[in-house]
């Protein structure tokens, strides 16, 4: 058996879109999968079909310390480790701040919160296990991390890179391998409306990416993985 085989995977923003083409891509490969959504319904939903010695349903809202916190010891206690751990819940919402549209200031924490305080904890909650186990931590970003974008999902994602580089940094000497993949636009659910007639990645596209890296020997650490659909322009 090769070192990559039979991990234990650890996926926020498990219950549709790329969360959940993760989850079953991870378990197809083999590994067993905790993931973790707020919606139970879709959770469960989402996982039908995958063997139950290999999955594990978690309802935990990624913003809430005890949430995380409570989630990791639940998966510690069922699968006995965490190999890798995939910051991947997010949110994305309309804003302008001139005030021409998208949701109002009142709910601009949901997305701040999600994207990068989720993300944050996820990291805080997972790496200690993750350096028992020379793991690896894997941030879902956004090529709107990578290039300017109006409005605050840009920033956002700006922010998850930066962590992961700042966590990089912090990981050295720990063996824990920090990536980060920045997909262009993807045909979820949640695409803007005018995003739908411009080519785009299906989720499996970017759950094979994590994939790949995942099994990379592990003296190899890929950082970081820009993939855009064909065509996509490079300012967008």
């Amino acid at each position: 058996m090769s070192e990559n085989a039979g991990k234990v995977f650890f996926v926020t923003g498990g219950s549709s879109g790329v969360g959940a083409a993760i989850v079953r891509t991870a378990a197809l490969a083999g590994h067993r999968v905790a993931v973790v959504a707020r919606d139970r319904s879709r959770l469960e939903s989402s996982t039908i079909g995958i063997p139950e010695n290999q999955i594990l349903t978690l309802t935990a809202d990624v913003s809430e310390w005890d949430d995380m916190r409570g989630a990791v010891d639940a998966t510690i206690q069922r699968f006995g480790r965490i190999d890798v751990a995939v910051a991947n819940a997010g949110v994305a919402q309309s804003v302008s701040f001139f005030g021409k549209g998208g949701v109002s200031p009142d709910d601009w924490d949901k997305m701040v919160s999600t994207n990068v305080l989720g993300s944050a904890l996820t990291a805080r909650a997972t790496l200690p296990v993750l350096a028992e186990h020379t793991g690896q931590l894997i941030f879902v970003g956004s090529i709107g991390g990578r290039i300017t974008r109006p409005g605050l999902y840009s920033p956002t994602k700006w922010a998850v890179t930066a962590m992961a580089a700042s966590i990089r940094a912090e990981a050295v000497g720990s063996g824990v391998r920090v990536m980060v993949v920045q997909p262009g636009v993807i045909d979820t659910e949640s695409l803007r409306g005018d995003l739908k007639e411009r080519a785009s990645l299906a989720p499996e596209t970017v759950a094979d990416t994590i994939l790949y890296a995942v099994n990379q020997p592990h003296g190899v650490d890929i950082n970081e993985i820009v993939i855009r659909p064909t065509g996509q322009p490079a300012d967008c």
